[in-house]
């Protein structure tokens, strides 16, 4: 059975949707961005730890590692985290401060949580993902309830603008996040479970239930299982993927 699981995604794949899955089974461990830079001193109030500023850096990572696998673990015995691609190296580096030595990433996180199930989760439609980002980026609204309630809010709200450039460096960049977990995977010598945000979307039992079997743990009644975070695509959304496509076929044609 394995300790610990870490949820590999990018922004935008469906994350939030399956933490919140994760930690209302009640048995699944509570996962979250814990090693996410911009998030950090939030987790250090949070969590009451010393102000790093003047502290032993390998003591503040000590600190932090232990109030994180608490936290991820909630009243259950696994312990879950969220890791985007873009933070992979700095963990791996704070986990070689505390433990140098170590031949891999891998190992890095087994020493530090024990044997762990990884978990892919991808989108194939990227490009509905890329105008998710900019949507979100733009507007400052990621999160909405089932019933539309706001649930996280980063900026106030602003109208949406179609952005040709700026959609298109979003899909860029998610196919070279997507190359880059495949690759490392392959490095590390790991075969992920592999969850698809498409599906994941449209059948949240069935997905929540492969996980729970995944990590050998008795998984919860389907009727309990409630998604508490809703899509936010719309009519706007596929208008501008509608929009995109043409400006892209536009632009080939023209450079070609």
């Amino acid at each position: 059975m394995p300790d610990a699981y870490i949820l590999c995604a990018t922004p935008r794949s469906g994350s939030t949707l399956l933490c919140g899955l994760l930690a209302a089974t009640g048995r699944t461990g509570n996962p979250d961005s814990f090693y996410r830079p911009q998030s950090r001193m939030d987790w250090v109030r949070e969590w009451g730890l010393p102000d790093p500023v003047g502290m032993d850096k390998a003591e503040f990572d000590r600190s932090f590692l232990e109030a994180a696998i608490r936290a991820g673990r909630g009243d259950t015995g696994i312990f879950g985290l969220r890791l985007m691609r873009e933070n992979l190296e700095e963990l791996s580096a704070i986990l070689d401060r505390l433990h140098p030595g170590l031949a891999s990433d891998r190992a890095r996180f087994e020493w530090a949580f024990g044997e762990v199930l990884y978990i892919h989760l991808s989108r194939e439609d990227t490009l509905a993902q890329a105008v998710s980002l900019v949507r979100a980026e733009q507007t400052g609204l990621w999160h909405v309830a089932p019933d539309g309630t706001e649930l996280e809010r980063l900026a106030p709200p602003e109208p949406p603008r179609y952005d040709f450039d700026r959609i298109g460096r979003a899909v860029a960049g998610y196919e070279a996040f997507e190359a880059a977990w495949v690759f490392w995977f392959k490095e590390q010598g790991i075969e992920p479970l592999r969850i698809g945000y498409e599906r994941l979307s449209a059948d949240p039992v069935t997905t929540l239930v492969a996980i729970c079997e995944a990590l050998q743990i008795r998984p919860p009644k389907t009727d309990a299982i409630r998604p508490e975070v809703a899509k936010l695509a719309d009519s706007v959304s596929r208008d501008w993927m509608r929009r995109y496509r043409s400006d892209l076929a536009a632009a080939e044609r023209g450079g070609g």
